[in-house]
């Protein structure tokens, strides 16, 4: 999510002769009337500030604890903040820093989105690893995952040498068109086991191998790229570009790999959902758009936001911009869902696994509020779901969403309030039930 733009559902306020100017913001792109889910648990608030540690939830992951499922974790990103590892009932088990800047001019470690890998095989035995995106620096870390191990679960195993994704030089990280979405694959034919990584305010993915090294880390090496689209062809014959600050193009940055097709499914924020062979080969094709694909839009310095023209009607039904995270749902027999969070009206959209179908959408929901204490999910970053049963807390499975807006609100000090966020944990037998799935 881009701070500096204005969500969507505010951004029509100013539409001006647009179509939906007479519309209040709950009215204009209404959810139409999706089912309602609400969450068991939440995690702490993080906050980003500086006595909240730079904290801001991001991407969550879900590790099933195969010995001992009721130990299950959930892995998830706070950018500066570092990394948090919580258990089933929301509370925190550990909390590690992201890497302090190489000078103090530098970028800081920040870490974006995060995914899992179970069973690679390194110098010291098969391990399950998450991997995560450190914008700041431009580099993927790797943990170990143990939760044997005093201390904590997570153990930091990054070859020190690893290098930098896109980035020639320090300059250029601190530039902050670095890594920024991530997914992981295993390539099912070879044995190898990749990262898909995508950078920021560019539409480039680059496709990762990851390498255990001898010393008993891993480090990873660049296969090849592929960039996305920038600007589109309309049907009137124009040419649109989504509106942006000068410089920047349409990002991905929510992204799942399908494990049973090899089938990258890539969320371009401005733009839609894009499926792609994971290997970066292929032609990619766009699944659904955005419902703001191809409204005009222009750039002001002064607010940092864009003001839209009028809707020419050319983008989808089911998404609002930000298109972000992407998670899969699997079931048993190979059938399942692309679950997609669509930002704007704080919504997910589900569609099926099936390629050949064309990945038809099924049906949607929302995570709304349990109690006055326990909010819903607005302004969803990331999302991760796991259809297998987690002990007695969870048997038919979870869902964990980001929460980008956490209430109730705290006071600054200073006669506003702290930016707050968090994830909740959604039971997914209650997803299944309420969306018919």
């Amino acid at each position: 999510m881009r701070t500096h733009r204005t969500p969507c559902r505010t951004a029509v306020l100013v539409l001006g002769t647009a179509v939906l100017a007479f519309l209040t913001p709950a009215q204009a792109w209404a959810d139409g009337g999706l089912p309602k889910v609400t969450p068991v648990s939440e995690t702490p608030a993080l906050y980003d500030d500086e006595a909240g540690g730079n904290s801001d939830a991001d991407d969550p992951a879900i590790w099933r604890n195969a010995a001992d499922p009721d130990r299950s974790l959930v892995i998830a990103t706070a950018k500066e903040g570092g990394l948090r590892v919580y258990d089933l009932d929301a509370r925190l088990v550990q909390s590690l820093p992201a890497p302090r800047p190489p000078a103090e001019d530098d970028a800081p470690g920040r870490y974006n989105n995060v995914d899992l890998v179970t069973g690679l095989r390194t110098s010291t035995g098969r391990a399950d690893i998450a991997v995560v995106s450190d914008r700041g620096n431009d580099r993927l870390r790797i943990y170990r995952i143990d939760p044997s191990k005093p201390g904590g679960p997570l153990t930091d195993i990054t070859d020190p040498a690893a290098a930098p994704v896109f980035s020639t030089d320090q300059t250029e990280i601190n530039d902050q068109r670095t890594a920024y979405g991530l997914a992981t694959w295993q390539d099912k034919s070879t044995g190898r086991t990749y990262a898909l990584v995508s950078r920021r305010e560019r539409t480039r993915l680059a496709l990762v191998e990851l390498k255990p090294t001898a010393s008993g880390t891993v480090t990873y090496q660049k296969v090849r790229t592929l960039d996305l689209p920038a600007s589109f062809r309309l049907p009137n014959g124009t040419t649109w570009s989504p509106c942006a600050e000068p410089g920047e193009l349409p990002q991905v940055e929510g992204m799942v790999v399908d494990p049973a097709t090899g089938t990258l499914y890539a969320g371009q924020e401005d733009i839609g959902i894009w499926r792609i062979r994971a290997d970066l080969t292929g032609k990619p094709v766009l699944v659904d758009k955005v419902r703001e694909f191809g409204v005009p839009g222009v750039y002001d310095e002064e607010t940092e936001e864009c003001a839209a023209g009028a809707d020419p009607g050319y983008g989808g039904d089911r998404l609002s911009a930000d298109v972000e995270g992407l998670t899969l749902f699997q079931e048993s027999d190979g059938d399942g869902y692309l679950l997609a969070s669509s930002q704007g009206d704080d919504t997910f959209a589900l569609y099926d696994r099936e390629v050949s179908e064309g990945n038809e959408y099924e049906g949607g929901f929302r995570v709304g509020a349990a109690s006055t204490t326990l909010d819903g999910a607005e302004e969803c970053d990331g999302a991760a779901v796991l259809n297998t049963p987690l002990g007695s807390r969870y048997p038919n499975g979870l869902l964990v969403v980001q929460d980008g807006h956490e209430t109730p609100e705290v006071p600054d000090g200073e006669g506003g309030t702290r930016t707050a966020t968090g994830f909740k944990f959604v039971d997914l037998g209650d997803v299944v039930d309420t969306a018919d799935l």
